[in-house]
């Protein structure tokens, strides 16, 4: 006696079509080589803020010594003020790429730019 295999039906096909379908679209958005936006991302004693990079803003952080002052703008970043004493976040200048940061240590306030970049674009002559 001979066992028969069932039928392929329409129905399976078109489910098996859209599960491919499915499974291809979320490989593609997982692995899609597309840039985000980058993000600024500043955080405080008592707050965070979270401010796209290309959007121009004052941010004000307030930590134990008094108030650090955050610009952003020309799609890049820097620590303006800061009642730190020896100045070095204000020295630091602007960073503009993913995974750059700058800490201002004595007032606890810690900005980085969050987001997919090109890693390549954040190497400089220090990274060597």
């Amino acid at each position: 006696m001979k066992k028969r295999l069932p039928r392929i039906r329409v129905l399976d096909v078109l489910i098996a079509v859209i599960g491919l379908g499915l499974v291809l679209l979320s490989v593609s958005l997982v692995y899609s080589d597309s840039k985000g936006r980058l993000m600024v991302h500043v955080s405080g004693v008592e707050d965070e803020w979270l401010q796209p990079l290309d959007r121009p803003a004052v941010i004000e952080v307030p930590g134990p010594l008094g108030i650090t002052i955050v610009r952003i703008e020309h799609n890049s970043v820097h620590i303006e003020e800061s009642p730190c004493p020896n100045q070095t976040c204000v020295a630091a200048g602007d960073i503009s790429a993913a995974n750059l940061w700058i800490a201002c240590l004595p007032n606890n306030v810690f900005v980085n730019i969050e987001g997919a970049g090109d890693p390549l674009e954040a190497l400089d002559a220090s990274t060597f």
